[in-house]
């Protein structure tokens, strides 16, 4: 795990030599660090500050030391002749494996990295490594022969990769906030404000907050040409797809389920240093302990976990429970609205982007304890709500799809056993079933507003901004076609921005054993009712695989918590700083705001009139954003 960083220029980077290589992506990797100059076919290396030569290619490496502490994993690393050299960010699990595959085809390894075997399974299957790949990652290899630069990203965007491209260069980095020193000026992609705004949405797409700033999307690679102008060309390599088999039984899929999540927990647990689990005591975290105290019964196993402190939030009970299960050393985290402000701008300047809910918050303090005990590398539940149905409204997608399907019987059951409100339940499958011209008149019928009153629609128009509201026409696998979109667009790669970015601040590696290739093609070819049971039970079929392992109370579990935070009573606490904030010169100079509906909506919500939602949060958190980042409008 590690932090990359590159500038390619058409001609020569001015000023290379006042970079400061030693305020680029620290957090990222402490433990070493290294530099590749390019020039003319010359290429320099070294580890110090940049000496005073012409080059159009700087790359820059940092490295946390997780596999092959040794020298021999020093990056920027080249092959034996010095055609191609490598930045990695991330890890490649099965490394081992494909290592001997490679040592069969006659390739020689000098080091135990995993970089180098990634480095010879690209000079020896080119593209196609990336298909044999079970690993996060983003990395560049830049072929000094024929002076391109390979750059991929995994399947899901685990790892991050953001550019910035103009005429005359390319700039990218794992983080934005190293490239904006590089850039004239921060200035608003609107469109992304909007969406992020009305719905909490980010990371849906290859664009940021940041105008110019894009990054590659999961599952994509980038061929840069610096002979040929900088001409870059993006790819998809891999996307998850729907093509559901009804042969196999439920059984059948629940022990193929065990075999590869047990498979993917003995593949992530390989590290040369300690490897530690959060634990919020849902279903995900619990599997992932469970899970390596059923691999490995002596092995040493801490846990993280945050505590609310609100006892409807509370989940202490289950990750006592589990801890005692599996015989594990717990660390917990507290925190309260008083600590949220004194650390919410080092968390801003963490995140680079706003974030949906003071939820991250919680994540930053676990990890942040984890690394005052040392550690370096930690397992998490990512994806695998967004795999298995984890979601109340998937359960609404999936009465949609049975009615839609004439299987009213199994619906009018579905709905018996729901715990969510059933007139909620049916108003939101009934949207699934409405063809697309109807869906705008059923949002205004129930006042789900496009544009909410307190956004200012004339300024978004005026930058742009179309209103068409998206229709979607849905076929008959409605849970599945909403299993994607959360995956691909509006959940995952959000939750997987903000878990690198907290775990990586603290210089702690997280990775997430539910996404694997193999896994989430699996899934996503199971019929509907092994995701959602006939009581509306969801991740159906992973409970059962997790049976004799997990215990049994925990899978019986309908409640969803994770690492939530009592937000309305920390807003409310906080009154007085947040109307601070809401009345600041700053606040009011903001054109994208309709400021008296919102003051409005604010004390609506105070009084108890108004709906209380996250919104009040991606205000406060988009304010305090754009004035430290200067943002320009």
């Amino acid at each position: 795990m590690c932090g990359i960083f590159g500038y390619i220029h058409r001609h020569k980077i001015p000023a290379l030599n006042k970079i400061d290589i030693n305020s680029i992506l620290q957090h990222r990797g402490p433990d070493d660090s290294g530099w590749l100059l390019y020039n003319d076919n010359q290429v320099k290396t070294g580890k110090s500050q940049l000496p005073s030569i012409d080059a159009k290619v700087f790359l820059l490496h940092k490295r946390l030391s997780i596999l092959d502490l040794s020298d021999q994993g020093w990056q920027p690393m080249s092959c034996d002749d010095q055609r191609y050299y490598i930045l990695f960010n991330g890890e490649i699990y099965n490394y081992l494996e494909l290592k001997e595959e490679l040592k069969n085809c006659g390739v020689t390894f000098t080091s135990k990295s995993d970089s180098e075997v990634l480095l010879k399974a690209y000079i020896q299957w080119g593209n196609d490594c990336l298909k044999k790949l079970v690993g996060m990652f983003a990395f560049v290899i830049f072929d000094r022969a024929q002076e391109k630069f390979f750059i991929a990203r995994d399947a899901f965007g685990i790892k991050p990769f953001y550019y910035y491209l103009d005429d005359q260069r390319i700039l990218f980095s794992s983080e934005i906030k190293s490239l904006l020193n590089f850039l004239p000026k921060n200035k608003i992609n609107s469109e992304r404000l909007f969406h992020y705004l009305r719905s909490g949405l980010t990371d849906f797409a290859d664009e940021t907050l940041f105008a110019g700033i894009k990054q590659i999307p999961s599952g994509h690679l980038l061929e840069i040409n610096l002979k040929n102008s900088l001409h870059c060309v993006l790819k998809n390599y891999w996307r998850p797809t729907i093509n559901i088999n009804n042969d196999i039984t439920f059984i059948e899929a629940a022990d193929h389920i065990k075999k590869m999540f047990l498979n993917n927990l003995s593949l992530h647990l390989r590290s040369d240093v300690a490897v530690s689990a959060t634990l919020s005591g849902g279903i995900d975290s619990s599997s992932i302990v469970m899970g390596i105290r059923h691999l490995y019964p002596q092995r040493e196993i801490k846990t993280f976990s945050y505590i609310a402190d609100h006892p409807s939030l509370s989940e202490e009970k289950w990750v006592d429970k589990i801890n005692a299960e599996a015989n594990a050393s717990s660390y917990k985290v507290f925190a309260d609205s008083a600590s949220l402000i004194s650390d919410l701008e080092q968390l801003m300047i963490t995140q680079d982007e706003p974030f949906g809910s003071t939820s991250i918050y919680a994540q930053h303090r676990v990890f942040q304890h984890a690394r005052n005990m040392g550690v370096k590398v930690m397992l998490d539940g990512q994806g695998a709500d967004e795999m298995l149905g984890g979601y109340s409204f998937y359960v609404a997608a999936y009465l949609g799809a049975l009615i839609k399907q004439f299987r009213f019987k199994e619906a009018w059951q579905l709905l018996l056993h729901t715990p969510s409100p059933r007139r909620n339940m049916l108003l939101r499958s009934f949207y699934y079933l409405l063809p697309p011209l109807l869906q705008p008149i059923f949002r205004k019928l129930f006042n789900h507003q496009y544009c909410p009153v307190w956004l200012n629609s004339k300024w978004f128009v005026q930058q742009g901004m179309n209103f068409a509201i998206q229709k979607i026409r849905y076929g008959k696998n409605i849970l599945h076609e909403e299993l994607l979109s959360t995956f691909n667009h509006s959940s995952l790669p959000m939750l997987l921005r903000y878990e690198d970015r907290n775990s990586m601040a603290h210089s702690i590696e997280s990775r997430v054993p539910f996404l694997t290739v193999d896994m989430v093609d699996f899934i996503f070819s199971l019929p509907a009712n092994f995701i959602i049971s006939e009581q509306g039970l969801s991740k159906a079929v992973f409970r059962e695989a997790m049976r004799g392992i997990v215990p049994q109370s925990i899978l019986d579990r309908r409640d969803k918590i994770g690492f939530a935070t009592p937000e309305k009573i920390w807003l409310q606490t906080l009154r007085p700083w947040v109307e601070k904030i809401l009345r600041s010169d700053y606040m009011h100079h903001l054109p994208m705001f309709n400021h008296k509906e919102l003051w409005a909506d604010w004390q609506q919500m105070l009084a108890g009139k108004g709906q209380f939602d996250f919104r009040f949060w991606r205000w406060i958190n988009f304010i305090k954003w754009a004035e430290m980042h200067g943002v320009e409008f």
